[in-house]
């Protein structure tokens, strides 16, 4: 039996370990347009490139009104706002036309309201789409209706760009915690990405390692139109990541960037309010394939719950290479508390944090089989044309 705990643990700490090494070596890599080097005016060619922020929104009255006034605030020279009002059946088109006919709107912001969708897409990439067939700018961002900016934000994410020759950004958001639920599984998705994505591989045009984040997604309105604009996501339940997979595989200068509080979001209410909202997304992750589904929860299972289980159950040395894993995993924890409210000791909750996001992947696959689909925003879209539609 020792044996068997020998090669688990060792296979276990070779994966943690290697990966905080990798970590510790890229991470500060990874530039923080919060730092005073970046507050700048971005000025290219003698002028400001001028940004067109999209910002799509259904059934959103509840929290629509506070973003929106304040992306009229933003401390830059040349930009607008185009609001989508996406077949809301409550007053989030409303409140859109009162914010734009205010004062503080001064011209900035328009609003577009879809009344119906077209067969073959979905709610949310269809409203990018319409917008961004009307944008002027040079750069479109494509963010969410809940986001809360500062007003330096968008001028610091526009001078890294620009300095760096960047084609797609990615403004990591200061996430908004309000319970211990949240933190909890906030941290697992952060350790999770931290482990798969490799962040600081994205600007490496050598790797496979793409971005993409709902919140900041600053793209050339160049190479938003050289990929295929939204057409080519018409059906993509995971819009962001998968443009930002579009961008990457096309060959362009992908970035992301961390920026302290420049943009913030609270995700959900408490634990089980993030497993209800993650419901439609994950089974479209694993391509809405239940094979998957079952080898990544082996997977998962056993990359996150063994060093925990193995160092009770094995005996003398062989709890060494357990013991190796947990302390990576810890580091990785360390690390995220630099960037994040969660302190370090929440990784002794990293075992239940696990538990629910394997409920969360048999749920998501579960629920969309059983309805033959997804409902997302009161909208059933069928598993059909979500799989014809994957990238």
């Amino acid at each position: 039996m020792n044996l068997l705990h020998w090669i688990a643990g060792c296979i276990l700490a070779a994966a943690w370990f290697s990966r905080i090494v990798d970590a510790a070596l890229g991470m500060p890599r990874i530039a923080d347009v919060a730092r005073p080097e970046w507050d700048r005016r971005p000025v290219v060619e003698g002028r400001t490139p001028r940004v067109s922020i999209i910002v799509p929104a259904r059934n959103e009255e509840d929290t629509i009104e506070p973003p929106l006034r304040q992306l009229l605030g933003l401390d830059y020279d040349s930009y607008e706002v185009i609001a989508v009002n996406d077949r809301s059946t409550d007053r989030t088109g409303e409140i859109m036309n009162r914010v734009a006919a205010s004062p503080q709107a001064h011209g900035l912001l328009r609003v577009v309201h879809i009344l119906e969708l077209p067969a073959g897409w979905l709610g949310k990439t269809h409203a990018m789409w319409t917008a961004a067939k009307q944008a002027t700018g040079d750069w479109l961002l494509f963010t969410d209706a809940d986001v809360l900016f500062k007003p330096d934000a968008l001028r610091r994410a526009i001078a890294y760009a620009e300095a760096e020759l960047a084609d797609h950004v990615v403004l990591f958001p200061r996430m908004i915690m309000k319970r211990p639920g949240e933190r909890m599984m906030i941290a697992f998705f952060q350790t999770l990405f931290v482990f798969g994505h490799r962040p600081w591989k994205v600007a490496d045009p050598r790797t496979k390692d793409h971005i993409g984040v709902g919140a900041f997604n600053l793209i050339r309105r160049s190479v938003y139109d050289a990929i295929g604009t939204y057409q080519a996501l018409r059906m993509e339940v995971l819009d962001d990541m998968k443009m930002g997979k579009v961008i990457k595989n096309a060959g362009y200068a992908q970035r992301n960037v961390f920026g302290d509080n420049l943009i913030s979001i609270h995700w959900a209410s408490g634990a089980l309010g993030i497993v209800r909202n993650l419901t439609k997304n994950f089974f479209a992750v694993l391509s809405f394939q239940w094979l998957r589904v079952v080898i990544s929860c082996i997977g998962l299972a056993f990359l996150n719950l063994m060093p925990f289980l193995g160092i009770w159950l094995a005996h003398g040395w062989a709890r060494l290479p357990y013991a190796v894993a947990l302390f990576a995993m810890f580091l990785i924890y360390a690390g995220m508390s630099t960037k994040s409210s969660i302190p370090p000791y929440y990784i002794l909750l990293h075992p239940v944090s696990t538990t629910l996001f394997l409920y969360i992947l048999l749920r998501s696959m579960f629920v969309t089989l059983s309805r033959g689909g997804v409902v997302w925003r009161g909208t059933f879209y069928p598993l059909d044309e979500l799989r014809k539609g994957l990238v």
